[in-house]
């Protein structure tokens, strides 16, 4: 493995604490600022937007910096917002400290994806990718878990302090172990751009906002629905977390390498698998140890979906591929913004907080049904139903 990869997914791993701290420590948040648990949970909405502003706009903008300097200058920016957070004295200002932390995600993984691609060859590139976000599932295993045993014991802004530390680490290893790549010549907004001209690039940027968004509909209040429809304790909390982030780095791992091997069947299964355990998950909440396997399963097959989307659109967008991947990691985020504000309404709405799993199901399985619909245009478009259609251009 390039040690640049390495390096990747260290800075990944704590992004994804991250992004993802405040969903352990709903009910401590909530309390703290004395607000309900659907707002609360707006904390994952509002990071999830900064990253949608951020990716496309940080990617923008620093098109003519080398790519190493660009991933540094993401962290620095991550860890001003984690600072903020740690010592934000409302509600607001955590709001506030949560969307700048974002704003450095979405493009720190979406040039992660390319470095990451073009240190291999053709064959191994949606691997490479997965290598890359393996940081970002073991922050589900080890960094979220611990951040709620500190956030129970420590009170919450000790775990944003922890985080502050993990951004300092990948930082670090940036620094150390990514090549210097020079500019290219000819690379700049323009060329980035003209890959937003296809069609095709859009409609995949769709499946993954639709696709995708059925996971976090569930997942933002997994807590509260593991203590009250479940029954686990809320010490339980931190060790179910680390079971369902194993899932996601099993699913990372073997969703790039079925990717590898064949791209759009591995984006078919995958999305039917999760909407499959997003409708079935309710009812295996009555069961501990079948909400157990499914907490695992709904980890691995939806982050299973990252390395097959990311590779797919930057694919379809050709050599300029570094803005449509910030892109992508835009519409993962949109689609988990919605999924979140979602779900919060279903419980809102008193349905219960299993609810959020039927709404994500729903989602999942619209995104499927998209995803199935392009690629037969996509098939349609290379191989024209008679001579009387012109080929279309790509």
């Amino acid at each position: 493995m390039p040690l640049a990869l390495l390096a990747l997914a260290i800075s990944a791993f704590g992004i994804g604490t991250t992004e993802f701290i405040t969903n352990g420590l709903l009910p401590d948040l909530a309390a703290a600022f004395g607000v309900s648990i659907p707002t609360a949970g707006l904390l994952t909405s509002g990071y999830a937007l900064g990253v949608v502003v951020g990716g496309p706009v940080l990617t923008a903008a620093t098109t003519r910096w080398s790519r190493k300097q660009t991933l540094l200058g993401l962290m620095l920016v991550f860890l001003i917002g984690n600072v903020a957070s740690a010592l934000a004295p409302t509600y607001g200002m955590l709001m506030t400290g949560r969307v700048v932390s974002a704003l450095a995600h979405g493009a720190f993984f979406g040039v992660g994806s390319v470095v990451a691609a073009d240190l291999v060859d053709a064959r191994k590139k949606a691997g490479a990718i997965a290598l890359m976000f393996t940081g970002l599932t073991l922050a589900n295993v080890l960094g979220m878990p611990m951040g709620t045993l500190l956030g129970q014991h420590f009170g919450w802004r000790s775990a944003f302090w922890g985080v502050t530390a993990l951004g300092v680490v990948g930082l670090i290893g940036i620094a150390a172990l990514v090549p210097h790549q020079p500019v290219k010549p000819g690379s700049g907004l323009r060329g980035e751009l003209a890959a937003f001209r296809r069609p095709q690039v859009w409609l995949a940027l769709a499946v993954t906002a639709i696709g995708f968004s059925g996971l976090l509909t569930s997942f933002t209040y997994v807590a509260p629905m593991l203590t009250e429809v479940a029954g686990f304790s809320p010490a339980s909390i931190a060790w179910l977390l680390a079971i369902y982030g194993a899932g996601l780095v099993v699913g990372t791992y073997l969703g790039g390498k079925a990717a590898d091997r064949a791209l759009l069947p591995t984006i078919f299964t995958l999305l039917t698998a999760l909407a499959a355990v997003l409708a079935l998950f309710p009812a295996a909440l009555h069961h501990p140890a079948a909400a157990v396997a499914a907490l695992f399963l709904l980890g691995a097959v939806g982050f299973g979906t990252i390395p097959p989307l990311q590779t797919r659109v930057m694919q379809l967008a050709g050599g300029a591929a570094t803005l449509v991947s910030a892109a992508n990691i835009a519409a993962f985020n949109l689609g988990a913004a919605a999924g979140a504000w979602l779900g919060g309404l279903a419980i809102d709405a008193g349905l219960g907080y299993a609810s959020p799993n039927l709404v994500g199901a729903a989602l999942t399985a619209a995104g499927l049904v998209l995803a199935i619909v392009t690629a037969g245009r996509r098939r349609a478009d290379r191989h024209p139903a008679s001579a009387n259609h012109a080929p279309a251009h790509h």
